[in-house]
């Protein structure tokens, strides 16, 4: 089929009202209306769904557009409606959502020709019936849209996508175009191979969004910030992301309650609710949506401009789009993702019961995004060298790294004691392998392969695993190692790197960005700087953590048992002068102010005078009505002497959530005795065990510690029972 450039345009111009093409959008379209097949790698935002909408209006015969979600459809196929006036008929969808009615009008335009793009779910796509029915009419060429579900190493991998290719052969060859915003060159490769077209064309845009800024930000009173957050961007529309249902809700009920027009949007919520908050969002009649990573493929709103990740993606393609849908409009988007490390831990937890090789690929994924959010680099760099490319500017000016620069350091000692030891090595290991070689981490696995022997074990130990780390992903970034994806991560040395183990040159490096909590007194502060763990006033924070060492000499108490670290750091932002603002810093409540507040606000008072500190203006958040409720519900219960396990059903919780709210009680000074409930689940001897290390061995509440201190015996679960236990008795 010969078609003309000024035909293009003119349909174009037709159609969607455009002068112009976008990037290689007119070359995709020839070369798909030619006959080819086409992989298209495109960024959000860059107009990947006109490369198959024009070409299906304007070929013979029927598109079929593969698709993973109904939302997306349905906002699809409204739009190309839309397009052309008066031919409903034009474009359909067909998945499980339609009537019998609407499923035999669908057949009947089918069949007479009427429809130029047919929307179908791969589930839909393989029922026999549709299989039939497809094979009467004449097929343009298939799309395979959000690609990346094909692969297993993608971030949203659907197996019903890997029978796609069997099932076009079934029911006729046509041209094929697989269309993603996010895949590194091993995705590329499983989706081409997968769908039998690595002869394809490859058109790949590049994955730099200059308007994006980007920031990570430690998870530290995560719901005031957000809040403060979206208030100084009144009226802006923007999207918050959450990794469980549980959370989506909790957190759009919240941001209403602080009075803020939000909306939830997951798979539990019926189709029809969906539907309408989709809408709602679409049509500005709510400011933000809060949603699992069902919402926004597709979703044709130019103008979001922030996306906050409140729990950190499980992979950087996941990230990656989902930062993607802000700023289409080439206008502002800002990104912010909130990061802990427990939010890693947590995830690792939820791979088990999977395959290995599953658990292998998902760490492995989760691995990077902990490599992007800790990691010193411009952010951009890290991401685009992830994708496998290079962005060659050393500021991008649009990234919390390059507009707080940390100071960098000559590297070359370093990355050559990394070259030495990969190579050594035979490039038969894991970055984690090599870094806990260098900072001589005697563990299991470096045991049972005899490493401990090893001339270069230890010879880093000063620096530890995390500077080791950096320095290999910097080497990376350098392209004087490589990574085998395929081989779950092994490192192997380049040419390059070969040649610069034979003539090293000065390289500068950056140290990682450090977020767990620190008492390393050896950064200069001053009163007023801010603190780089939760962004308060450093010098305070020092003086807060002197107060606490000697209340807890003289009244013979943990540290963690006066006040945990999270509490002193918002007491280092909020400046709390009196017992009534100290209560509503986090983890403090009424019964730890009266108990332990006095000598604290009155250090921060004189603190705040004599270095004339403007106290911020407060920010109450509102807590949700049902959180106090559950809390009244929690303390009830316990006195009742219920088991846990009926309380959280009883609220439809999981055990962990239950946990999380009684030590969030405890926290805040309230006493409960739930021995009732340790009798039935731990044993006495590692109750007294366990209680005895929190009293004489512990030097905070850290869960993680005292798991590693504890050893295998012991669960986590019956750590934080026994810790629950010695809080209330010896703190409240």
């Amino acid at each position: 089929m010969q078609i003309t450039s000024e035909f293009l345009h003119e349909q174009l111009k037709t159609f969607f009202g455009f002068n112009s093409f976008k990037g290689p959008q007119e070359e995709i379209i020839v070369h798909l209306i030619n006959g080819g097949d086409a992989f298209v790698l495109m960024p959000t935002g860059g107009g990947k769904s006109l490369c198959y909408q024009l070409p299906a209006l304007v070929m013979d015969g029927t598109a079929i557009i593969i698709s993973p979600l109904i939302a997306l459809m349905k906002n699809q196929v409204d739009a190309i409606r839309g397009f052309v006036e008066e031919r409903d008929g034009i474009a359909h969808f067909l998945n499980s959502s339609l009537t019998k009615a609407q499923l035999q009008e669908v057949r009947d335009d089918l069949l007479a020709g009427n429809t130029k793009l047919l929307y179908v779910a791969p589930e839909s796509l393989t029922k026999e019936e549709n299989i039939q029915l497809l094979k009467q009419i004449k097929i343009s060429f298939y799309a395979v849209d959000e690609a990346h579900c094909i692969s297993e190493w993608g971030h949203d991998f659907r197996p019903e996508y890997r029978r796609i290719n069997p099932i076009v052969k079934e029911i006729g060859i046509a041209p094929i175009i697989a269309l993603t915003a996010t895949a590194t060159p091993k995705v590329q490769h499983d989706i081409q191979k997968n769908l039998d077209m690595l002869g394809a064309r490859v058109f790949k845009s590049s994955f730099n969004r200059p308007n994006l800024y980007y920031e990570i930000r430690p998870k530290v009173n995560i719901d005031k910030e957000i809040i403060k957050f979206i208030k100084a961007n009144q009226g802006k529309s923007g999207i918050i992301y959450c990794l469980s249902r549980k959370k989506v809700e909790d957190v759009a009920e919240l941001l209403v309650v602080n009075g803020i027009k939000a909306l939830p949007y997951h798979a539990g919520l019926d189709a029809n609710t969906r539907a309408a908050n989709q809408d709602k969002f679409l049509m500005e009649e709510a400011d933000v949506i809060v949603a699992t990573i069902a919402f926004g493929m597709g979703i044709d709103k130019p103008d979001v401009r922030f996306v906050i990740h409140y729990d950190i993606p499980k992979s950087l393609e996941g990230y990656y789009q989902e930062t993607g849908r802000s700023g289409r409009d080439g206008g502002e988007g800002q990104c912010v993702a909130f990061y802990s490390y427990k939010d890693i831990q947590k995830l690792e937890k939820f791979m088990q019961g999977k395959l290995i090789s599953e658990q292998e690929i998902g760490k492995h994924l989760l691995m990077e995004t902990v490599s992007y959010a800790e990691s010193n680099l411009c952010r951009r760099k890290v991401l685009m060298n992830y994708f496998g490319e290079d962005y060659t500017q050393d500021n991008c000016g649009s990234c919390d790294n390059c507009l707080y620069p940390k100071k960098q350091f000559e590297g070359k000692e370093y990355v050559l004691l990394v070259l030495d030891l990969i190579s050594g090595m035979k490039e038969q290991f894991k970055a984690e392998h090599i870094a806990n070689i260098l900072a001589g981490v005697n563990n299991s696995i470096i045991k049972s392969y005899n490493h401990h022997h090893h001339e270069l074990f230890g010879i880093g130990s000063a620096k530890g695993i995390r500077f080791w780390m950096a320095v290999i992903r910097q080497a990376l970034i350098h392209h004087l190692i490589d990574k085998d994806i395929e081989k779950y991560g092994l490192l192997s040395c380049t040419e390059k790197g070969i040649k610069f183990l034979e003539a090293p040159t000065s390289i500068m490096l950056t140290e990682d960005r450090e977020f767990l909590d620190s008492d390393e007194g050896d950064e200069v502060v001053t009163p007023g700087s801010k603190a780089g763990g939760g962004g308060g006033d450093a010098a305070l924070l020092s003086m807060l953590k002197d107060l606490r060492s000697s209340m807890s000499k003289r009244l013979n108490l943990p540290p963690f048992v006066i006040f945990n670290d999270p509490s002193l750091e918002d007491m280092s932002i909020q400046y709390p002068v009196t017992l009534d603002e100290l209560k509503n810093c986090q983890g403090v409540g009424e019964g730890k102010a009266k108990k332990f507040g006095k000598d604290f606000i009155d250090l921060i008072s004189k603190y705040v005078a004599e270095n004339e500190i403007d106290r911020p203006l407060d920010l109450v958040v509102k807590s949700v009505v049902n959180k106090s409720i559950n809390k009244v519900f929690i303390i009830t219960s316990i006195d009742r002497k219920l088991s846990f396990e009926d309380i959280a059903d009883a609220k439809n919780m999981e055990m962990n959530d239950l946990l999380d709210e009684i030590e969030s009680i405890v926290n805040s000074g309230t006493k409960l005795n739930i021995d009732y409930y340790i009798r039935q689940t731990v044993d006495d001897d590692k109750v007294d065990d366990i209680y005895e290390y929190f009293k004489t061995e512990a030097s905070t509440d850290s869960l993680k510690e005292a798991v590693d201190e504890l050893g295998r015996n012991y669960t986590e679960e019956e750590i934080r029972l026994v810790r629950i236990k010695f809080i209330s008795e010896i703190g409240n």
